[in-house]
C-alpha cells in the first residue's frame, strides 16, 4: 500500500522589500497677519492631481534638517529655516515589483526668504505650488498623515504644544 502525500501549495513570493527615508516640512509664512503654507502639487501614477507636503530622499551625508530645508526650496522656492520637529509618517507602496517602506520626518519651517516656485525642482514632480492658510491646509492636503502633520504645526505655532 503506498501512501501519497499531498503536495505543499506553493505561497506566492512577495516582492523584496526597500527601506527609504525622506525628509520635508511645513513652511510658514505670515502674510497680513494670516499664517499659511506652501503646499505643491504632483501627479500621480493614475495621473490624478495630489496636494502635498514638499519632501525628498537624503542626499550624501545631509541631515534630516538639512534635507528638509533643501526640498522645501527645491520644490517650493522658499527658503527657510527649522523651528521645530513635526514628527514622521511612515507608509508601504509598491514599484515595479519591489516593496517600499517610506519614512519621512517632517519640521515646521520658517521662511526666510525665496520666491513661490517649483522652477528649482530637478525631477520635476512639482507641477504647481500655492499658499494656503495653515487653519485650512486640511482642505487642501490630498492624505490623511500629511493633514494631520499640517495640524501638528497649526497646533505648534499656537501654542497648543
Amino acid at each position: 500500500m503506498t501512501s501519497s502525500c499531498p503536495r505543499p501549495t506553493q505561497l506566492p513570493r512577495r516582492p523584496p522589500a526597500v527601506e527609504e527615508t525622506s525628509a520635508g516640512g511645513v513652511i510658514i509664512e505670515v502674510h497680513h497677519g494670516v499664517a499659511r503654507v506652501a503646499v505643491i502639487a504632483r501627479r500621480n501614477r493614475a495621473g490624478r492631481v495630489e496636494w502635498c507636503l514638499p519632501k525628498g530622499h537624503l542626499e550624501n551625508d545631509e541631515s534630516l534638517e538639512q534635507t528638509a530645508v533643501r526640498e522645501v526650496a527645491e520644490e517650493t522656492g522658499m527658503v527657510g529655516r527649522v523651528l521645530a520637529s513635526l514628527g514622521t509618517i511612515d507608509y508601504w507602496f509598491s514599484t515595479s515589483g519591489t516593496r517600499v517602506h517610506k519614512v519621512v520626518h517632517h519640521y515646521l519651517l520658517e521662511a526666510t526668504g525665496g520666491e513661490l516656485s517649483i522652477e528649482g525642482d530637478p525631477d520635476a514632480e512639482a507641477i504647481d505650488v500655492a499658499w494656503f492658510p495653515l487653519v485650512d491646509a486640511h482642505l487642501h492636503l490630498t492624505f490623511p498623515n500629511e493633514r494631520r502633520i499640517a495640524q501638528v504645526a497649526w497646533e505648534r505655532l499656537a501654542g497648543e504644544r
